[in-house]
């Protein structure tokens, strides 16, 4: 083993570190006791002044009474020699081996000679002790305290007179440290009177780096070009009503915020692929970013094959993170497949992922939602067509299923949009390649049975083109167009008429020549004050007002 010695390394057996582990010791244990030594010699110097003063008090007091000032009496103290009998026999006093004590034995370091017992047996006062005299009370003037002073100045040579001791013979300094090697095993080692504080488990199971993540609540942004990250809940203060808001993100022009949500570090979330692949994420493993940062793209955190890509994040919060058997999942596919699954079906994680539906040639995962069996789903065709039904009409399916039929679709077409019915005072709009639309309230689409063509969500004309996107809205939220030509265009849903299902819809953005809306999006920024309870604001526009298009 090689340790460190005067300052060398040095390759060293047991032997030799046993040997240099006992110098140390002696070491520390001899300067440890000359430091004790100098701390004592100074406390016996001044007792020693206590004790003469009280030998000789009263003479003392008619000094001091007498004199104009303090510095005048400290001089007149110091002046004089004083006799006192207790000083005289304990610096003059015979060993218990028959030695004579030697009185510089107890003097401080750096005291001259004139100060202290002289050689005619009286004693000279030095600054020191003249200034304590000065300093006493009364009260150290009654004899319990005289008794006191009396006593600790000899139990302060008793005390040099061992110190001394243990300096003269080595052999005391070996026992002094074999009685703290026995000290620190009594209150350490593996015995009755100082057990072990910490039980050490061999068969303890290994740390990952989840063990080390403290429970933390955090804010998870996806843009819609699919970047994520998350940021420290405690980053928003709560505001009053009214407030400006902060920036949640810093994003593009072409880009904005399309999902926002509160989760735990130890939350999962389940993300879906539009090859109808699972896979899973943990809050923690998400990116940090701050306010000003777009955070990270999420098709990065996967191994994602060839054109497969993110198109649904769920986050798994609440009861739903311990995936309880009576919430589901519930998926749909562009050829109009539905399919419902227990959420118990995807609690073990796997890195490479899982088939969470099975998917015919040319099919895709066109939207995904948890669910508890109490709601309506809806489904949308680009051909203006839109079915709800209950739930509960799907039963629920294992995770290699392909699903069952939700729609039917006449040929050419193929479902656009999949919506929960969370209340009935949304609305539901809906809006055509061709730059039309309008929003219709949910309660005019009324429950069918699964597998059916549906009912008219907006008349499919030359005029409309087919239906490009459908999404659940509020009269207060906006919304955002996207053309295939790159502009896009931030608007109010207010602004955009309430219609009956039958009509054809209103001019939703004028687009150029040959150009056609790709779609659109609900912003979810203006959620922000509704998904914190404790109303926080992360909205980052003071003013959004209609928007312009702009070319990108």
């Amino acid at each position: 083993m090689v340790a460190l010695i005067d300052g060398q390394p040095r390759l060293c057996n047991l032997k030799d570190l046993v040997q240099v582990f006992l110098e140390h010791r002696r070491e520390v244990v001899t300067r440890r006791t000359v430091f004790n030594l100098r701390k004592a010699r100074d406390r016996g110097h001044v007792l020693e002044g206590l004790a003469v003063a009280l030998a000789n008090i009263d003479e003392f007091i008619r000094i001091i009474r007498e004199s104009p000032t303090p510095p005048v009496a400290k001089a007149e103290l110091m002046t004089r020699k004083w006799d006192s009998k207790l000083v005289r026999e304990m610096l003059t006093r015979a060993k218990a081996d028959g030695g004579i004590v030697n009185a510089d034995d107890y003097r401080p370091e750096g005291l001259e000679r004139e100060f202290g017992m002289q050689a005619d047996g009286l004693y000279t006062l030095s600054d020191t002790q003249a200034q304590e005299i000065l300093q006493m009370r009364l009260q150290r003037l009654t004899g319990l305290e005289q008794d006191k002073i009396v006593g600790e100045y000899k139990d302060v040579m008793a005390e040099i007179d061992d110190l001394l001791d243990i300096l003269a013979k080595p052999e005391r300094v070996s026992t002094i440290i074999g009685d703290e090697l026995q000290a620190l095993k009594a209150e350490f080692g593996q015995t009755k009177l100082g057990a072990r504080r910490s039980a050490i488990e061999h068969s303890a199971q290994d740390l990952s780096t989840e063990d080390l993540i403290a429970p933390t609540d955090m804010v998870v942004t996806l843009s819609h070009s699919g970047y994520i990250k998350s940021q420290p809940l405690g980053e928003y203060r709560a505001q009053k009503r009214g407030g400006r808001g902060k920036l949640a993100t810093a994003t593009k022009e072409d880009d904005w915020v399309d999902q926002l949500f509160i989760a735990n570090t130890h939350d999962y979330i389940l993300c879906f692929s539009n090859r109808g692949r699972l896979y899973w994420l943990k809050v923690w493993e998400v990116p940090a970013g701050s306010r000003g940062s777009r955070g990270r793209p999420i098709v990065n955190m996967f191994p994602l094959q060839d054109g497969e890509k993110i198109t649904v994040v769920l986050p798994l919060t609440g009861e739903a993170r311990k995936f309880p058997a009576d919430q589901y999942v519930f998926m749909a596919t562009s050829m109009g497949t539905v399919k419902k699954t227990a959420l118990d079906e995807f609690n073990n994680p796997r890195k490479a992922g899982i088939i969470a539906v099975n998917l015919d040639d040319g099919d895709y995962l066109i939207g995904a939602a948890l669910t508890d069996g109490q709601h309506d789903v809806m489904l949308f065709s680009d051909g203006g067509k839109a079915v709800r039904f209950d739930e509960n009409d799907v039963r629920p399916l294992g995770r290699n299923a392909r699903g069952v039929r939700g729609m039917m679709l006449e040929d050419g077409q193929s479902v656009i949009a999949m919506l929960v019915a969370g209340d009935e005072q949304q609305s539901v709009l809906t809006a055509t390649e061709n730059g039309f639309g309008k929003r219709t309230p949910i309660g005019e689409y009324t429950r069918h049975g699964r597998g059916t063509k549906g009912m008219i969500a907006i008349q499919q004309s030359e005029r409309n083109g087919k239906v490009v996107a459908a999404t659940l809205v509020h009269a207060d939220d906006e919304i955002m167009l996207i053309t295939d030509t790159g502009v896009v265009v931030r608007t109010r849903v207010s602004e955009i008429r309430e219609l009956g299902r039958a009509t054809q819809g209103v001019t939703l953005i004028a687009l150029d020549e040959g150009a056609k809306l790709g779609g659109l999006q609900r912003i979810v920024e203006n959620d922000a004050n509704s998904e914190t309870a404790s109303g926080l604001a992360i909205d980052g526009e003071a003013e959004s007002g209609t928007g312009t298009g702009a070319t990108v």
